[in-house]
């Protein structure tokens, strides 16, 4: 399991008195609201900032740390990701789990046939889909809805799924 969990990148400066503007990888942008600090990988270096203020614009967030008040000073955090600890991530509901815990686990369907590994997670409108790295090096998505994953079981490392029909033909 990941440490820390990646929440937003930092696309560029927003003004003069050294703001970021994040694009969020969380599903809710708010939770930047309850979010006193934060680390910021830049480089091979973690930077740990305190969170003055944040507020929102269009589809992103911009974020203040405390200290930092010139654009030269934000200047080298462009394309950098903000990450929080798991004490300063979202709880999480019954059935949710962080993509950085599911990516590396088996797929394994309803028959017990090993199908591959999750590799990546894709957010669409509707549901997530699972992009899966086949046992023979190929590629399958599968949708993240009750009717194809069955289970989770991150203790065994395994997801459990039905193949619907079309799915790997």
């Amino acid at each position: 399991m990941e440490d820390l969990l990646q929440v937003g990148i930092i696309t560029g400066t927003h003004g003069l008195k050294g703001e970021v503007k994040v694009f969020p990888t969380t599903d809710d942008k708010e939770r930047f609201l309850d979010l006193e600090d934060v680390l910021v990988k830049a480089g091979d270096r973690l930077l740990d900032q305190k969170v003055e203020r944040c507020r929102f614009f269009k589809q992103f967030v911009i974020l203040k740390f405390e200290g930092i008040d010139d654009i030269n000073d934000v200047e080298q955090f462009k394309r950098c990701p903000i990450l929080v600890t798991r004490e300063n991530a979202v709880p999480l509901e019954e059935d949710e789990y962080f993509i950085a815990d599911l990516i590396g686990l088996q797929i394994v369907d309803d028959s017990g046939i090993t199908i591959g590994t999750l590799k990546n997670v894709i957010e669409t409108g509707a549901n997530d889909v699972y992009e899966v790295t086949t046992t023979d090096g190929g590629t399958v998505l599968l949708p993240a809805i009750k009717d194809c994953i069955l289970d989770v079981d991150m203790d065994e490392g395994i997801i459990l799924v039905h193949i619907l029909k079309g799915l790997m033909e």
